[in-house]
């Protein structure tokens, strides 16, 4: 008996590798191998490519020629997907990365006014109003941005984002010539993890004379401000200045740094530790009630439990660590010659129905100190001043979030329903 060349065809429906339909959905087997007629192992082209797909015996390979109405008359019932419609999974990331851009721009952009009043109310000690509800914040803020124009509360935005940039690459070149690892994996001993919550308390310390020069920036009042001498870099500049004790003069209450280090990577460990806790609680309690839901969830699920857990983190975090950013803010701008605007809201008479400025001019010697004198002087709400204004930022966060979700949701159902 003649061989049987490699691309002959039986009745069986194998195919050689060198027909054009190789590949396309049909089994495959070597030349004079015996025939296997209940064989299950099936050969697909990738999922990029039309009319791919997972095929079981009985089915049959819709191919390119065929006519929009055989393929739907087939007897797997199969629909040939259209041309102009995207796929899910690009739906999926689109929407992922929609809701990924809102929080994110949310957190930085969105939120800095927050940040820049409440900084200021947390380090007025003159102030009678501690802002404890943002509806008493929200008045003050309106009246600041009227008199001073938009960029009295977005100012200092371009230093935040280089402390960010400076605390990143600090952690990283940390992590490369020290043992100390950048990430945990999901079990992780209790060595891994004292190792990794030093990396971010020596992050923090490598990064707070930064941190500092960038407070300055955020509660200085634009009414005193130098337009000329401000610049992108000058986080940078007073950053280095304020490391090796040179540049502008500043007051002899000016505290060093060693006495921030202890407060400052306090803050960033036990920060880090509480939000990292409460997003992982979160995300459990999500998994657990996922499983008990027989409906099959929304593919936004993919990307929303996680920015939604990451906000609650966040949350809780601020929130139980706020009388420590308070005394933190308070040691860091002591002695600067910084002058804030009123929290209170006062306005000037003869400037031109401007809010009154006023002086920094605390006299702490140090972290102890700082708890003591809060403590004696202004009472418990002392530690939260602009407690309010954290409130209404993470009510932003949380609505714009929702928002977005509900937005991408439509959107995926009306792209699926086309």
């Amino acid at each position: 008996m003649a061989s049987r060349r490699p691309d002959s065809f039986d009745g069986l429906g194998y195919r050689g590798r060198d027909d054009p339909l190789y590949g396309a959905g049909y089994p495959v087997r070597s030349a004079g191998a015996p025939a296997e007629p209940q064989l299950h192992h099936w050969v697909t082209t990738p999922p990029d490519i039309p009319g791919s797909r997972n095929l079981h015996p009985g089915e049959r390979t819709p191919l390119f020629d065929d006519a929009p109405g055989e393929i739907a008359g087939s007897a797997s019932g199969w629909e040939a997907p259209n041309p102009s419609r995207p796929p899910a999974e690009q739906l999926n990331r689109f929407a992922g990365f929609g809701v990924g851009f809102v929080s994110l721009f949310t957190e930085n952009v969105l939120s800095h006014p927050c940040i820049v009043f409440r900084r200021q109310c947390q380090v007025n000690y003159h102030a009678r109003c501690y802002h404890l509800t943002p509806f008493s914040a929200v008045a003050v803020m309106y009246s600041i941005t009227k008199a001073q124009g938009v960029k009295a509360l977005w100012k200092g935005m371009g230093s935040t984002f280089i402390v960010h940039g400076v605390t990143l690459g600090a952690e990283g070149i940390i992590s490369e010539f020290t043992p100390l690892p950048r990430e945990l994996p999901h079990r992780c001993s209790w060595k891994q993890v004292a190792g990794h919550l030093l990396l971010k308390g020596l992050t923090a310390v490598v990064a707070l004379p930064f941190y500092c020069a960038s407070l300055i920036e955020t509660v200085q009042s634009e009414i005193v401000r130098d337009e000329s001498s401000s610049g992108l870099l000058d986080c940078v500049r007073e950053g280095v200045a304020r490391l090796l004790g040179v540049g502008a003069p500043h007051s002899r209450r000016l505290l060093p740094l060693r006495c921030l280090l202890l407060p400052a990577a306090l803050h960033a460990i036990l920060r880090y530790a509480v939000a990292t806790s409460i997003q992982r609680v979160v995300l459990w309690l999500h998994q657990r009630s996922k499983k008990q839901r027989a409906e099959p969830s929304n593919p936004l699920d993919a990307y929303f439990p996680e920015l939604a857990a990451s906000w609650a983190g966040s949350l809780v975090a601020d929130v139980v660590l706020f009388p420590l950013e308070t005394v933190l803010h308070r040691l860091a701008l002591q002695g600067t010659r910084t002058i804030i605007d009123a929290t209170d809201g006062v306005v000037a008479v003869g400037n031109g129905g401007s809010p009154l400025v006023v002086p920094v001019n605390t006299q702490y010697d140090g972290f102890s100190d700082c708890l003591h004198a809060i403590s004696r002087k202004e009472g418990g709400a002392g530690f939260y001043r602009g407690f309010g204004v954290l409130v209404a930022q993470y009510a932003l966060h949380g609505a714009l979030l929702a928002a977005a979700r509900t937005l991408m949701r439509v959107l995926l159902l009306d792209a699926k329903a086309s």
